[in-house]
């Protein structure tokens, strides 16, 4: 399965900050040392025109050319410099990448990305750009020139904290469907509008947690048939996350994963992963589930070159 990682890129962060920037890097290396599950390769950077898909042309030049105020560094929660702005073109470059991939293999990721809390206009909570908006806009453009279709997307994002940019930016567009499940009294503390929404209570653990998700997909397939999915797969909801709330188990975790993964391969939906959230206590343990679920991703890639050798 082909994964793409953009960790090469740091953020010049105070000491002490709560962003764990090191579980990309260790997240590539771990499947450094165990070489055949995926072929990972460098993201590249999202061009200017391609934020622009999702993004005003102010925000997108601000964010390049080191024009953010004071505040709206404050917002995003990164002191700006170079190395951050290439670092955001690259996570964003890396879903698109990871999306065309799916749409020739079935299933593929980015490494990182998950930047959910990013609006057309402003960066906020970790997010600068909205890698999953603009590689969305740009699959349904390069869709519609090269197979003169309408490319219906559906975004699942599971990280625990709600897709308050993503809901925003698509609001009004039917083309694409938006679909958090998160935690009800968790940052952002001011929801907005998702096509369809969870709010979890603090503490929900994993037999609540699935048969949410359940209900939830259910009714997700019962309004709206995509041709791509975007899967947002946060670390988060696990017990042992520090910003999370939930008490999500590994294996439950697992399971959730499954479920989203089995459901679109049943319905020969492609789908591109993204890391998003995860803050654990103990970086070990986010980097060990996100390490499942890209073993389970792989395995889900495996089943779709399996059907297209045979089919």
């Amino acid at each position: 399965m082909l994964a793409f990682h953009s960790d090469a890129h740091s953020l010049a962060l105070p000491p002490g900050h709560r962003f764990p920037q090191s579980k990309y890097r260790l997240l590539r290396e771990h499947f450094e040392r165990a070489p055949g599950l995926l072929r990972m390769q460098p993201a590249p950077a999202a061009t200017e025109g391609e934020l622009a898909l999702a993004h005003t042309p102010d925000y997108v030049d601000a964010v390049l050319h080191g024009h953010l105020s004071a505040a709206e560094q404050r917002e995003i929660g990164f002191p700006w410099s170079e190395s951050m702005a290439e670092r955001s073109r690259r996570s964003v470059g890396a879903s698109i990448a990871a999306a065309r991939a799916a749409l020739e293999e079935g299933v593929a990721a980015n490494m990182a990305g998950g930047t959910h809390h990013a609006y057309a206009d402003k960066g906020s909570g970790y997010c600068v750009f909205n890698d999953v908006a603009v590689a969305a806009r740009l699959m349904q453009a390069e869709w519609a020139r090269s197979h003169r279709q309408l490319l219906r997307v559906l975004v699942i994002d599971l990280d625990v904290h709600q897709g308050n940019g993503t809901a925003s930016i698509f609001r009004d567009d039917d083309t694409v469907f938006t679909f958090s499940m998160h935690g009800a009294r968790n940052f952002p503390f001011r929801k907005e509008a998702s096509d369809l929404d969870v709010d979890l209570p603090d503490g929900c653990g994993d037999a609540e947690y699935l048969d949410r998700l359940d209900q939830a997909m259910a009714e997700v397939w019962r309004r709206f048939k995509p041709g791509l999915a975007f899967y947002l797969a946060g670390a988060d909801p696990h017990e042992g996350d520090r910003l999370g709330r939930l008490k999500l188990s590994y294996d439950g975790l697992a399971r959730r994963d499954l479920r989203v993964l089995d459901a679109l391969a049943e319905r020969r939906i492609p789908v591109a992963l993204s890391m998003a959230g995860g803050y654990g206590r103990d970086l070990a343990t986010t980097v060990a589930v996100q390490v499942s679920t890209l073993n389970l991703a792989a395995q889900s890639w495996a089943l779709w070159a399996t059907a297209r050798g045979t089919g």
